[in-house]
């Protein structure tokens, strides 16, 4: 299977000398429903924006749909869709002017513009708010508005950071049924959470802690680990915190 995305020895300084990302190397496959877990300031989020070309690599290589994000950005990113954390779209805008500013960012002709904003009132249930400022729209209309903006130009790969912060049990369920249509339809999703009971819906994860993978594998891989007598049915939250305490105990030692 060819890989989505090919990431070796990743890594993001910043000017005052912080090191938000260490050196972390991973494979995605196309089609792969991938995670990113980790607390804040894991370097989830700088993982993400480096990879859609948003901020500069410092070191490392980042191939993405085969290209080097380094040398053809501007190509790579055509291939990319990309939801941030937070409602990032014109709020001053209605629904339906959002769309057509994205399909047009995106380079769609006229004909595809209509067709793929149709697509979205639709497919998303927005033909109601078309004319709505989108400053107005509940949490998950916004979601919603969000994701088909990220859409518009059919990506091969698609970006969600923090897709459900601070929506309702509801809307989050629906958003990963969504999501999960996506997948199956042969779209490579990434995704970042901190909740852990979304991670189970994905293929493979990685579970990060200061700007370091900590453990790669499946869901089922991820918890068989901390399978024991005391926890003979581990959840992902068990071994979430058992990998955090586990690096936090070797930093100790290692001090």
């Amino acid at each position: 299977m060819a890989n989505a995305l090919s990431i070796k020895n990743l890594k993001k300084t910043y000017a005052n000398g912080f090191q938000a990302l260490k050196g972390i190397s991973l494979e995605v496959g196309d089609g792969d429903f991938y995670a990113l877990l980790g607390p804040n300031g894991a370097g989830k989020s700088t993982t993400f924006r480096m990879l859609c070309g948003l901020l500069p690599v410092s070191a490392g290589e980042v191939h993405v749909a085969g290209l080097d994000l380094r040398h053809a950005a501007a190509r790579a990113r055509g291939r990319l869709g990309y939801m941030a954390q937070r409602f990032s779209l014109y709020i001053d805008l209605t629904v339906l002017q959002n769309l057509r500013f994205f399909a047009s960012a995106y380079g769609l002709d006229r004909v595809r513009s209509r067709q793929r904003i149709a697509w979205a009132l639709e497919a998303f249930e927005l033909a109601d708010y078309a004319n709505a400022s989108s400053r107005d729209l509940p949490p998950g209309f916004k979601q919603r508005l969000a994701m088909a903006a990220a859409l518009m130009h059919e990506p091969d790969i698609l970006f969600l950071d923090e897709p459900t912060s601070g929506v309702d049990p509801l809307a989050r369920r629906e958003f990963w049924q969504r999501i999960n249509a996506l997948a199956e339809s042969g779209v490579t999703v990434l995704v970042t959470t901190h909740f852990m009971d979304e991670a189970n819906y994905c293929d493979r994860l990685v579970i990060m802690a200061e700007g370091e993978l900590l453990a790669e594998g499946t869901p089922a891989d991820m918890k068989e680990r901390f399978r024991s007598e005391k926890h003979p049915d581990p959840t992902m939250e068990d071994a979430f915190i058992g990998l955090i305490e586990a690096h936090e105990k070797g930093k100790k030692v290692a001090a």
